[in-house]
Parts: C-alpha cells; structure tokens; sequence
C-alpha cells in the first residue's frame, strides 16, 4: 500500500499540471451536471416492512387519488377575550377569511369549520383546512404570499389566527451559514497550526473542490433518484470535515519530511505513502460505517449514508492526487517562515523538535496510565448515564420554537380540542372478504372507539368498491406521549378479537402510528447495524495494525465515545439541559432516525484518528522502538494535527446547531460532542493509557493469524530512506516562492 501511493504521490507531483486540470476538468463537468438537471421530486418518507407503511400502501391502492401528496394548511381562529367563534361578528369574519384563503390560484378546496363541526366544545376555536393543488415543494412564491396576506388579513379582525402543515413549510435550500462557520473556524485552526497561510489555505481549497463535486453530484441524481435535502446537507457536513482533515495529515507529513532535508518531490511522495496509507484506511471505515446505514432498510437513511460516503471516497482521493498536486506548484510556500528564509539563505533546514505538547501530554500519561484510565472511563460513563432514558420518537411542530405560526398553531388546536388532535390515528378497514362491509367497519370502530384512551372516532369513509373503509381515532393524549403508544399497541394487541368479530381485518396507520414503528424499527436495527460496521471495522483494523487488542480497544473506545455523545444529546434535547443555549425552546424524544445515523458517522471519526494517531506509533514500533517509546513518538508527530484535525471538525459540526431542521440540529450538537469526547478523551487519554498498561503485548498477533493477513504496510517500512539532506540542484528551478 506504501508503495503504491507512493508512486501515487510522485506521479502527481511531476505530472501536476495534467491532475490539477483533471480536477478542474471534473469539477466543471459535474457542476454543469448540477445546474442543468431537472428539479427533484422528493419522494414522500417511506418505511417498509411496518403495519403503518403497509396500511398506507393499501389505501394508495384502494382510494386511487385520495391520497395525493397536496400541500395542506390547517388555518387555526381563536376567539378573543372569551368570546365564542360562533357569534355573528367572529363568523362572519373567519368566513371572510376563508373565502379569501380559497382564492389562490394552486388552491383545490378549503372546508367550513361550521360545515364540518370542527368547532371546539366550548366555541373558542376553529379551524379549516387549505388544500393545494400541488405540494409543498410546488407552491408558488405567489401563493405562500397569498397565504401569508390572508391571515394577516384575518387577524385585522380581531381573532387570532395561526396555521400549520407542510405549506407553511420553509422550502428555501441551506442557507450556508452553518459551513461558512465551519470553514472560518477551520481557517484560524489551520492558521495556528502550521504558521503559514498556505498552508492554511491548501485544505481549505481542496476540501471545498471536494465538497462542490459532491454537491453538484448529489443535485445531478436528486431528481432520478428523488433524493432528499438532508442528503445533500450531510455530504456538505462530513465532506467538509473529512476533507479538511485528510488534507492537513498529507501536508502536515510533508512539512515533517522537509524539515528532515528531503527534497520536495521525495517528500510529497512519502507523505502520500505514510500518512496517505492511514488516509485511505480512515476513509475505509469512514464509508464502511456510512454505507452500512443501508442494511437498516430506512431508504432515508440509505440514501444519507451512500451520498455522505461518495464525499468521503472524493475527499480521500482528493488528497491522495490533488493535494500532491498543488504542492507540487507551491513546493516551498507551505514551509514556516524560518524554513523558507533558511532555505534561501542556504542553510539547513530546522530538525523536527523532540519535545513538544504532545510528547509532555504523552509522558504524563504513561507516568500514570491506570489513574488516566479509569477518570476518563469513569468521566464518559456518567455522561453516557442519561442513555437509559432515551426515548425515540419524531418531534412535530410541538417541538419548533414558540416565534412561530405551526407552533402556536399546535398549541391552539390541543386547548381546544384536546393534545390528542394533533395526531389522530388512520384505521384501514380491508373488508373485502366481509358478508357486510359496513357492519364489518362498524364493528370495528366501535370496539376500538370503547377502547381507554380515545376520545372520539369518526365516521368511517368507504372507498368507490365498497371493500374498504378509513376513520380517525383521536387519542386523549400527545402525539409524542408514552400513553399514546401505549394506545397503538393495545388497539393492535386487541386485534384478533375485533377482526374475528367484524370478519374484516384493519390496520393503524397515520403520522402519530408511522413515528412510533419508525423508532421501534430503528430500535430494534441498532444491534444488528452495530454487529456488521463494528465487526467489519475491526477486520479492517487487524489489518492495518497487525493487532489482537488495538482493534478490539479501537471498538471499545467508540462504544464509550458514542455512549457518552448520545447520552449529551438526551440531556440537552429531552431532559431539556441547557437547551435555551442552543435555541431548542421545546424538549420531547429524540429524533427517531438521529441515533443510529450519529452511530455511523461517529465510528466511522473514531476510527479516522485511531488510525491517524496509532498509525505513527506502530511506524515507530516497527523501526525499531520500544511501545513506550512508540507511543511518545506516535503523540510527538501526531498529537497536534489531530488535535487541530478534532478542532476543525468540532467548528464545522457545531455550525450546524444553528440549523432550523430539527434533526440537523441534533446531528450537528451530537457529533460536535462526540468528536470531542473521542479525541480529547478516548484517544488523547485512554489510548496511550491501555497501550502503556499492555506494552509488548499491545502489538501482539498470533503466528498463524500473521501468516494470513494480507500485508499493507501503512507503516511505510518499503519506504525507508537515509534522513540526511537530499536536495537536489533541480529543486531550485522546482521551489521557487
């Protein structure tokens, strides 16, 4: 493998004018690709393999038509100062309001609350229902204008008036806020770290060359592939990050090999051959946690994953042969300012120093290893504590903040008619098999409308056939609240009896039924998920460090990094922990897709810097050095690029926090904590902690087993070269600043 991107890494540099031009080549086809591409039909969510998906597809299947995916806005009028929406003067004015809201040129119907009976008990609030002709995503500027005119209009009156659903959704794409963030953030660490602006600049600039040919990508498939936003908005996320970081070990080690007086080609193509290797290894266990997101049948989360992976394989390639590249072009300028005025002074360039933060902070630790090692597991499990309270769940607009129109819209619609009416339950009656349908439907409603919970069902409504039957069940409880699934599973553990009575089976569905099979199913892929990536991983690891224990202590220490992140996430976003510092106004479950999707993408970081940092300590293990030493040497030219790496993906994971997606919001806080958690704890403290504990036997691998493993060398070993000054005259004419 050393090698092989060893000449990798020569070719690119000799030939950097030809890769610079490939990239640019490919940047450009695939941006084209982007723009021009037909606008993408996002495809509704769906979840094979749950009763809800399944009794959505029937009635698709059974009401052709019906449930076409039109835009909705729930209209909500409140009466002031205790008057009632039925008296003459209020009526009048929400009828006004209506006929106007049903004046948009998209708009298929609208319905008369006083028509429909979706008037309160106690005559304070109504509401009517706004369909379109197209969805969410269709709707004109023109139209949401209309809408938003009209309330104002409405609220001239006198009344409150507030709206929710998808129509009043923000369709507008990222605003780029969360990556501009990110990418400042990183500039001032990349600043710090290597003292040089171009050397700052250099990852930047192959990062973002990165992250637009992923993007254009993505856009180019969206509409074949009905792709979602949150795709896009990932890949931007990890291939930033990835991106960033797999940049700044190639130039980092390029820095390193100069400063031992190797001329600017040799270094390039030793960089790439040593710190290379861990690259392409990091970015393995990157994409194997990433596209493992599939075996958990969530097409969502499918398609999150292969999109997020694809920025990954760029951004190792990217550094692989672009980066090469561009130094190549600038073989001098990313050297400190005292190498370049030695440099053209003629003197000898400076020695890499023996003792820095690293090597101290490293020499602490194996002073004291069993004491580091238990405080840091010690501090991780009682962050990982909140954990057994976690609940999965899909926050609705109950969980936006209190500024917004859905969210008081929600808070109306549950005062007057109860918390359950914002997430009714769909009941799909399949009596085609019945003597009598309507009898059959009947029997039905009725057992599951006696059932403890539910406060009212509604009339049952057939299709064209008369085979099939919907109604709504509105529970007494929250949509979110354990009492309202405990509800979905008596109705379904009282099943048998009802459909043996009725002679007609049913079916629960609806977004509320929808939420609660979504978190059991990811629930109960979790392990499954785990078994595959870990145990994949840890393969990929023996590989690499020809090790019993340093994969299985690899594996361990991400269990406890995520653990612990997770664990942050439930304190924050449920039991409501500082969460007015993140702007999270409403605690309630945790997004039901967020655990596992941080699990992937967190294993996958977890092992980006074990590879980084264990890496360097096996390359000095394997030259010669005792383990305690290797660790020293390891953490001497490594520690602090991993320490700017943890930096830079901290900024750009935090930018995210400020998104107004939920789940963004959650991922964004969640792998911002376990970056720092993993870096500064697992593998600042108990990796070299463990190794200075197991010594020799760190290293240990049984003869037959080393017999069959295949050899990659990431170590370099093939590459070894006498360290004394090599520079060549041509140089001159190469390095010019």
């Amino acid at each position: 493998m050393a090698a092989f991107l060893y000449r990798i890494g020569r070719l690119a540099f000799r030939r950097r004018w030809t890769v610079a031009l490939v990239w640019a080549a490919v940047l450009t086809a695939v941006g084209l690709a982007g723009m021009t591409a037909p606008e993408a039909e996002e495809e509704p969510f769906s979840m094979p393999g749950i009763e809800s998906q399944e009794a959505f597809d029937l009635m698709e299947e059974r009401f052709p038509g019906a449930a076409a995916d039109g835009a909705t806005a729930r209209v909500v009028f409140v009466s002031p100062n205790g008057e009632k929406v039925t008296a003459s003067e209020n009526k009048e004015a929400v009828e006004a309001a209506i006929a106007e809201l049903g004046d948009g040129t998209q708009v298929a119907s609208t319905v008369d609350p006083y028509e429909s009976g979706a008037v309160s008990e106690d005559g304070s609030t109504a509401y009517t229902t706004v369909t379109y002709k197209v969805d969410a995503a269709g709707l004109t500027d023109a139209s949401r204008s209309h809408l938003d005119e009209s309330l104002e209009h409405a609220r001239d009156s006198g009344l409150t008036v507030e709206a929710g659903g998808d129509a009043m959704e923000d369709m507008g794409g990222p605003s780029g806020t969360a990556e501009a963030i990110g990418v400042s953030v990183a500039a001032v660490v990349l600043l710090i770290t290597f003292g040089s602006l171009a050397a700052a600049g250099l990852p930047l600039l192959t990062a973002l060359i990165g992250v637009g040919i992923s993007l254009f990508a993505i856009t180019a498939l969206a509409g074949p592939l009905g792709l979602a936003d949150s795709t896009s908005t990932v890949a931007i996320m990890l291939g930033l990050a990835v991106g960033i970081d797999y940049a700044l070990f190639i130039v980092s080690r390029y820095r390193e090999e100069r400063a031992k007086g190797r001329t600017a080609q040799e270094a390039v193509a030793l960089a790439t051959g040593t710190a290379g290797s861990a690259v392409v290894f990091a970015g393995l266990t990157v994409v194997i946690a990433l596209a493992g997101l599939s075996v958990v049948g969530i097409p969502m989360l499918t398609e999150m994953g292969l999109g997020a992976a694809g920025a990954v394989v760029i951004g190792v390639l990217i550094a692989l042969t672009l980066v090469p590249a561009l130094l190549g072009f600038w073989p001098n300028a990313i050297l400190t300012r005292k190498d370049r005025k030695a440099r053209r002074a003629g003197g000898a360039p400076r020695e890499t120093r023996k003792v820095n933060g690293g090597t101290r902070w490293a020499s602490f630790v194996l002073r004291r290893p069993l004491p580091v090692l238990l405080a840091a597991v010690a501090g991780l499990g009682a962050l990982a504590l909140p954990m057994t309270d976690l609940q999965l769940g899909m926050p609705g607009d109950e969980a936006m903040s209190t500024e917004t129109t859905q969210r008081r819209a929600y808070d109306a619609l549950a005062e007057g008619f109860g918390p359950g009416f914002n997430g009714p339950l769909t009941v799909v009656v399949d009596a085609r098999d019945a003597d009598d349908p309507k009898a059959a439907a009947e029997t039905v409603s009725g057992r599951i409308g006696g059932t403890e919970g539910v406060v009212s069902v509604s009339p049952a409504q057939f299709n064209e056939s008369g085979d099939t039957a919907v109604f709504s069940v509105v529970p007494t409880t929250a949509p979110t609240g354990q009492e309202t699934k405990d509800l979905v599973n008596t109705i379904r553990g009282d099943r048998p009896g009802i459909e043996s009575e009725a002679g007609a089976t049913f079916e629960v569905t609806g977004t509320t039924a929808m939420n609660i099979d979504v978190s059991e199913k990811v629930q109960s892929a979790l392990v499954p998920y785990l078994l595959v990536v870990v145990g994949l991983a840890v393969i990929l690891l023996l590989v690499v460090f020809r090790s019993i224990l340093v994969p299985l202590k690899a594996a361990a220490g991400f269990l406890l990094s995520v653990l612990a992140a997770l664990g942050a996430v439930v304190v924050v976003f449920q039991q409501g922990h500082g969460a007015d510092l993140l702007g999270v106004e409403t605690t309630g479950p945790i997004m039901s897709l967020m655990p596992i999707f941080l699990v992937g993408i967190v294993f996958g970081l977890a092992m980006d810097y074990e590879v980084f940092l264990v890496s360097r300590m096996r390359e000095a293990y394997v030259h010669g050095e005792r383990p305690a030493q290797a660790v020293t040497s390891g953490f001497q030219h490594s520690a602090r690029v991993v320490v700017a790496a943890a930096l830079i993906m901290i900024a750009v994971f935090s930018g995210f926090i400020g998104d107004s997606d939920a789940m963004i919001k959650m991922i964004g806080f969640g792998l911002a904590s376990a970056v720092l958690l993993d870096a500064f704890v697992v593998r600042m403290a108990i990796v070299p902690a463990v190794l200075a504990l197991l010594g020799e036997r760190a290293w240990w691998l049984p003869k037959w087993l080393d017999r069959i493993l295949p050899r990659v060398d990431v170590e370099g070993e093939a590459l070894t070269r006498p360290a004394g000054p090599e520079a060549e005259p041509a140089e001159k004419d190469l390095a010019r600043t």
